[in-house]
């Protein structure tokens, strides 16, 4: 029998990289669609059977991956970070739903099972926590920047599930929340607070710190995906992937601080004063990931602490990384 052949859009991104690994380790042919060339460091870098160049809004460039004979393809491409829906909404929305559409497009012509990925942003700002998969969606005013994403990745979760209902497509849409780990661009709270500290400079905290996240690994993220686009009654489903443990800003940031050896004080940022009426910040995001746990068997592994620690080792022995600007929105 031969090896099943999966398709990771934007393959050679962070999450995206990290599936590329799990898949070639588990004997999968992988094609990697990407405009970018898959990072240096990846163990999957010279095992990938394909690299196919291209934007995911062309279609004739994607086509040239999604095509008959591919058994699943992992959707991950997309414009994601606060930086970038705040100075580039509107590629955001492009990104997100033309080049979901071309994927679903491909994907019931091709006859190919789906995993999309989705994230924590569309639920909003739902007070009642922790979000089950089929909570309501609680948005902000239209002429916030900071609901563009959200917007557009739940519209194209409406895609998909049209797409199944319509076409019969085997599709499963998994929600990350707060992923971090090696490879990440220094635009996130981890990524970004890492990189400041081992540069020696003072990490930033947004309005006061006391906001909390459930930060989720990326090699625990990386089997729940995984795992939905294997087991078999995963298709027609949205599933939270993400851990349920709640940190404070201040914390994770102080954590990082201790573990990289580095002490200064925190810039404080007042997002209302900077960004003005384009953002708006969450209090609370935690997942119900029941339907993880029950249907995959997946839980989320690797403590904060463990996870922290892992990816500050890879920074010091990655100097490129460590010598790329700071991308973070300030």
């Amino acid at each position: 029998m031969s090896a099943p052949h999966a398709v990771v859009t934007g393959g050679a991104g962070f999450i995206g990289s990290h599936l590329v690994e799990r898949l070639v380790a588990s004997g999968h042919r992988v094609t990697v669609f990407d405009a970018a060339e898959s990072p240096a460091d990846s163990r999957a870098a010279g095992q990938v059977s394909e690299h196919v160049s291209g934007d995911v809004r062309d279609r004739d460039a994607l086509g040239r991956a999604i095509r008959p004979g591919v058994d699943v393809v992992y959707h991950l491409a997309a414009s994601v970070g606060v930086d970038q829906y705040l100075a580039r909404p509107l590629e955001v929305i492009d990104i997100n739903v033309t080049g979901t559409r071309n994927v679903l497009d491909l994907a019931a012509k091709a006859g190919t099972r789906l995993v999309v990925a989705s994230t924590s942003e569309v639920f909003g700002k739902n007070p009642n926590v922790p979000w089950r998969e089929d909570d309501d969606r609680v948005l902000g005013p239209t002429t916030t920047d900071r609901w563009a994403y959200s917007s557009s990745k739940a519209l194209t979760e409406h895609l998909t599930f049209a797409f199944a209902r319509a076409h019969g497509l085997d599709a499963t849409i998994v929600r990350y929340f707060n992923v971090y780990g090696p490879r990440q661009r220094p635009a996130y709270l981890v990524s970004r607070s890492v990189h400041r500290a081992l540069n020696g400079l003072p990490p930033i905290v947004y309005d006061q710190g006391k906001q909390t996240r459930c930060f989720t690994f990326v090699d625990d993220v990386t089997e729940g995906t995984f795992l939905a686009g294997t087991h078999p009654d995963s298709p027609g489903e949205a599933i939270n992937v993400g851990g349920t443990t709640e940190t404070t800003i201040t914390d994770a940031v102080h954590l990082i601080t201790e573990l990289t050896g580095t002490e200064a004080p925190t810039i404080p940022v007042d997002t209302s004063r900077s960004f003005g009426a384009t953002y708006e910040d969450l209090p609370r995001r935690v997942p119900d990931n029941t339907k993880a746990r029950e249907l995959l068997g997946w839980t989320p592994r690797t403590t904060l602490r463990e996870g922290l620690a892992r990816t500050i080792e890879w920074a010091r022995a990655n100097p490129r990384w460590l010598a790329q600007l700071d991308s973070g929105a300030t």
